[in-house]
């Protein structure tokens, strides 16, 4: 009769049980929902002192006065006038974003090595609050955009897809300075195509620590926030969508981003964080305001190419 083999096993402390007595490391909380809010970084903005911004604007004509120019004068008579004003100028009121974010005591007492509780939870109610103010700044009823953009300065796609000749339109409309395009990263996308169809490839440039595509020398900014059939991140591979182009900067009448100044408890530009007190179950609360609006100084600081498809594709040979 054969006698049995015994299986003889490895005599060494086991993975799981050193699990235990080990360090482990770890990342802060990862909000995948978080973009880089690029608008923000290229508009230009203005503090304000008492949340209204006023745009006054000359009535628009020709030119603004009459002036006497020849090299031998036709008439000693200099002509006279002055500049019109509008009488009822437009006035833009800080809309208010806000949140409120509970932390345990007992949380934050016990569990705040390595990352403390309470600025991580502050750090994702910010960035939310932040693309809250990139969304609204573009799709806001009163102030967006969007919805402030001039007749005038509207136009359509050519055959649906962005095509170079659609911004080189874009520009013929914002050429006093253009200083961006804005699009969702799809549009962006299907311009690309457009190109490589022509054999006009963008050329990239490194502007403000992040690479963009450029057309013209004009770089082309994603967002998320310029929507694609009304949604962020659309699932089917046709849509529409709109490209704009910016010129910013008060002193080139331009678009420029409104913002509170010297907020108590300032944390960050037109962002205040309140600590409101601690309850009998001690739950600490803080508040969030962000205080936010945007101004187009000019009908031609910023064009809209309407309708743009994202979803032309080719087969290249």
């Amino acid at each position: 009769m054969a006698k049995e083999e015994k299986v003889t096993g490895i005599n060494a402390l086991g993975a799981k049980a050193a699990y235990n007595l080990a360090n482990v490391t770890k990342t802060k909380p990862q909000y995948g929902a978080l973009t880089p809010k690029w608008l923000t970084k290229f508009l230009e903005f203005k503090g304000l002192e008492t949340g209204i911004f006023r745009v006054n604007k000359v009535v628009e004509g020709e030119t603004p006065l009459d002036v006497l120019c020849s090299q031998t004068k036709k008439s000693d008579i200099i002509p006279d006038g002055y500049v019109e004003y509008e009488t009822e100028p437009r006035e833009y009121v800080l809309n208010s974003i806000s949140t409120i974010i509970n932390v345990n005591t007992a949380i934050e007492d016990v569990y705040s090595a390595p990352y403390d509780q309470v600025q991580e939870q502050l750090g994702l109610a910010i960035e939310s609050l932040r693309e809250r103010q990139e969304s609204q700044l573009i799709n806001n009823d009163d102030y967006g955009l969007l919805k402030n953009i001039a007749d005038s300065q509207r136009i359509q796609t050519r055959n649906g897809a962005p095509t170079p000749d659609d911004l080189d339109e874009l520009i013929t409309k914002v050429w006093k300075e253009p200083s961006f395009f804005l699009a969702h990263p799809r549009a962006i996308a299907a311009f690309e195509r457009e190109c490589t169809k022509r054999g006009v490839p963008p050329v990239t440039q490194n502007i403000a620590g992040g690479n963009f595509l450029t057309w013209r020398g004009i770089p082309i900014v994603p967002t998320d926030k310029l929507l694609v059939d009304g949604l962020k991140n659309p699932t089917s591979q046709s849509g529409k969508t709109n490209i704009l182009l910016i010129r910013t900067g008060e002193a080139k009448r331009g678009v420029i981003g409104l913002f509170q100044a010297g907020l108590k408890n300032e944390h960050s530009r037109g962002l205040s964080v309140r600590f409101r007190g601690i309850d009998d179950k001690g739950v600490a609360s803080y508040l969030l305001s962000l205080y936010c609006s945007a101004a187009i100084l000019a009908d031609d600081a910023i064009a809209v190419l309407e309708d743009v498809e994202v979803g032309e594709y080719y087969d290249y040979e």
